[in-house]
């Protein structure tokens, strides 16, 4: 089934939930109004339904090649890239000093969807380059910002993070990777890179690599790591030393070319120095922060295209008589059917919501002139981002899955396409730090900040929905506010639990509880997006305005607390209770 952009709920969430069209009568965003956003948002969607949308399957089908050294893309790949830069579409948020348009990170998500739902082997390419010009933009010297940026930017070169190696994982801390000084201000690279996305491809003439590596004299640990820039073409237009060995034959998103590098096989690549010596895990996550909420997106994207993909085969399919039929039924009429579709719709509406939350808090943290401010957006931002990247593609798998129950059998078969969101989306809760990674950094780093108050403005902020909820919510609404008021003390209590865990230095307990917690935040905070997005619609009803997008919304809000937040409670029990298991678990797993 083809994709269309579901431009009306991108832009609904974004102006009226994320606060767009507030922070634009603020002048957060400069010359920037909601018609604009609206004429970029709908010109995104038509080149992603219309242009990207047809290389999904090619690219599932075809996937990357590596021959004799030469990565090639799937069929139409360079061709689409090249109009996708030509438009612009590489640039929104670029520096303007470097040919960027300035553009809000709110904005750009929005596209970063679109993208990533019409092909998400496609989509995720361009994430790695945006992330490499914020580091670049941050730690970069003027000399090195001035020979790559604005080529980045314009997506004339392509850019890779090139983090982990075979025996590392995620320990960063045990990487191999040397970097020799030259004296002439360059290094010299050596080591094997793994899970490199795009480390090799035939889109650009250069690939501008970031490289962890390690000085002879770093201290041991993730102290003694540094970044490098390190580009397949030398500015003197020669080949450095360094090359694709191998792509991997990967379970989805067959289209983006996953390789190993090796640097050094002839004395070393040559590479400069980015940020400072042994302070290049710093500036990495600088990149990898802006990868996470990017890889969240991607979950957003591909359980919005399994579930378009599912409501339309429920729409045509025919099986069984629903209640009342004389015939044969479309499976949409049946209730356990409804129920499968609404749950994929609430999560894919939820994980989008935070991801935009985020983003507007990430804009805020770069954009608001009181320092003060900026200070409180980036904390917030701090906080939600390890939210937005694991609860949305937990999502994402969840969704994916459930498309491929609606289509039954044919759901088993490829030739469907179902089956491939499912592949694709499996990658997800992996990347860029898996999920359990993402709740140990919430749990661990998160919670702590400013001594707990920035987490608990963020669930007076809930709060203060569920009290408008008290006051505004009509009969439509149904067990809406006291479902969320629920939640929204459960995750309250989890959180002063696992605070006091922290500085009572207790790792194990709040270990223990950091994957059910985060799926709890993820809920209360979703839903409460849910519902003030439901909030807006009903004064909007109210106003008189008939859309029937607004009763649905409502209805939406209603299923998710109805049916999706009431676990919060016993994700709150999980969260008290669970550092149990880690006591019997030794004995468990050996039985």
């Amino acid at each position: 089934m083809s994709y269309r952009a579901p431009v009306a709920d991108i832009l609904f969430i974004m102006r009226h939930v994320a606060g767009l069209d507030r922070a634009a009568e603020e002048g957060l965003y400069g010359d920037l109004s909601p018609d604009l956003a609206v004429a970029v948002i709908e010109e995104a969607g038509r080149f992603g339904s219309d242009i990207i949308g047809p290389l999904n399957r090619v690219g599932d089908m075809h996937g990357a090649q590596l021959r004799d050294g030469v990565v090639t893309t799937a069929p139409g790949w360079k061709e689409t890239y090249k109009a996708w830069t030509e438009v612009g579409w590489s640039s929104i948020t670029g520096p303007t000093e470097y040919g960027g348009q300035g553009l809000p990170t709110l904005l750009n998500s929005g596209c970063v969807e679109i993208w990533n739902s019409a092909c998400a082997a496609f989509g995720i390419g361009p994430i790695l380059t945006m992330g490499s010009i914020e580091a670049l933009v941050t730690h970069g010297s003027e000399e090195l910002k001035g020979r790559y940026l604005e080529k980045l930017v314009t997506g004339e070169w392509t850019a890779t993070m090139n983090l982990t190696e075979p025996q590392a994982g995620s320990d960063l801390g045990a990487l191999r990777t040397r970097a020799e000084r030259v004296g002439d201000g360059t290094y010299r690279i050596s080591g094997q890179k793994i899970f490199i996305t795009y480390g090799e491809h035939d889109l650009t003439d250069n690939i501008v690599h970031l490289v962890l590596a390690r000085l002879p004299d770093a201290p041991a640990g993730t102290r003694g790591i540094s970044l490098f820039l390190v580009p397949k073409i030398l500015p003197d237009g020669t080949r450095n030393d360094l090359r694709c060995s191998g792509l991997e034959h990967k379970l989805g998103i067959h289209g983006s070319p996953t390789c190993t590098m090796i640097f050094g096989d002839h004395g070393g690549a040559i590479g400069w120095l980015v940020g400072e010596e042994n302070r290049g895990l710093a500036c990495m996550f600088t990149m990898m922060n802006n990868a996470r909420l990017a890889v969240g997106i991607q979950g957003v994207a591909l359980a919005e295209r399994a579930y378009q993909q599912a409501l339309g085969y429920a729409r045509d399919r025919r099986q069984g008589r629903a209640v009342g039929a004389t015939e044969m039924s479309p499976i949409i009429e049946h209730p356990d059917v409804q129920r499968n579709l609404l749950t994929m719709k609430v999560l894919t509406a939820a994980a989008r919501s935070i991801c935009f939350l985020t983003a507007a808090a990430i804009d805020r943290s770069h954009r608001a002139e009181d320092a003060g401010h900026r200070a409180r957006a980036n904390e917030q931002a701090s906080l939600l981002t390890p939210v937005a990247k694991a609860f949305s593609t937990d999502a994402a798998v969840d969704v994916a899955s459930l498309g491929i129950q609606v289509h039954g059998g044919m759901g088993f078969i490829e030739e469907t396409g179902a089956a491939q969101h499912l592949r694709d989306a499996r990658i997800l809760p992996i990347y860029e730090g898996t999920n359990g990674i993402q709740a140990i950094d919430l749990v661990m780093r998160k919670l702590p900040l400013s001594n707990g108050e920035t987490v608990r403005a963020q669930i007076a902020s809930m709060r203060a929905t569920v009290t408008r909820l008290l006051k505004d919510a009509t009969p439509a609404f149904g067990a809406t506010t006291a479902r969320l008021r629920d939640a929204v003390e459960s995750l309250d209590r989890a959180t002063s639990y696992l605070l006091k865990a922290g500085s009572a230095n207790a790792p194990n307990d709040a270990l223990a509880g950091a994957t059910p917690y985060l799926r709890l935040f993820g809920l209360a905070q979703g839903g409460v997006a849910l519902a003030d997005a439901a909030l807006v619609s009903n004064h909007m009803l109210k106003s008189g305005d008939e859309n029937p997008a607004h009763h649905g919304r409502i209805a939406l809000c209603r299923f998710f607390a109805e049916n999706i937040v009431v676990e919060a409670k016993s994700l709150e029990e999980k969260v008290l209770g669970g550092s149990g298991f880690v006591n019997d678990a030794s004995l468990a797993l050996a039985s």
